[in-house]
């Protein structure tokens, strides 16, 4: 089991720590935008295998002897998506917004994948970074991207108060077959 340093590293968001259990034991997930690698560490504990994937990867060096860990150091938003058709039974996307990847989000997810996103929304300039609206949700807009294209088993539009105020928006979604409902 890997354990999460207080210290020196984020611990991983309520958001997807309520929604992991729900992951296929043994998955391929993909943490995209992986920063210090809190999400990457929560599913490697939790026995998966994960694709971590960031401009820079520096934050990763206390989890690079991960035998079930891979990571890739690249821009997101200057190069070609360096996975090819690769899929995941699972995608996590946390505090990173790149429009333009969205539809690349979806289409790397499998059948009967979980979406797991969250990001910050117009709003939380008032409370801190980021500020620029390039990088801030239109109210509605993440449920917008993948309402037509993956069943919505949960969304949230909120101000919330920890790790630290601010404003996001959150979405658990499912590229099942049937609907999916989870409590």
């Amino acid at each position: 089991m890997i354990k999460i340093n207080k210290d020196n590293h984020d611990q991983p968001s309520e958001w997807v720590m309520r929604f992991s259990n729900y992951i296929t034991p043994k998955s391929k997930v993909l943490d995209v935008a992986c920063g210090s690698g809190r999400h990457s560490s929560l599913m490697l504990s939790l026995g998966h295998r994960v694709t971590s994937i960031d401009i820079d990867v520096s934050g990763l060096f206390y989890l690079k002897r991960q035998s079930n860990l891979r990571i890739i150091e690249t821009d997101l938003e200057n190069k070609p998506w360096p996975l090819g058709k690769e899929k995941f039974q699972a995608i996590i996307v946390t505090n990173y917004l790149y429009r333009p990847l969205i539809p690349q989000l979806v289409n790397s997810l499998s059948t009967n994948g979980l979406l797991i996103y969250e990001t910050f929304a117009k709003g939380n300039e008032v409370f801190g970074r980021p500020r620029n609206p390039k990088y801030l949700l239109d109210r509605g807009e993440l449920i917008s991207f993948f309402s037509d294209k993956l069943n919505i088993i949960a969304y949230e539009d909120l101000e919330v108060i920890s790790p630290r105020k601010s404003v996001k928006q959150r979405i658990c979604a499912s590229n099942h077959i049937n609907s999916v409902t989870i409590s």
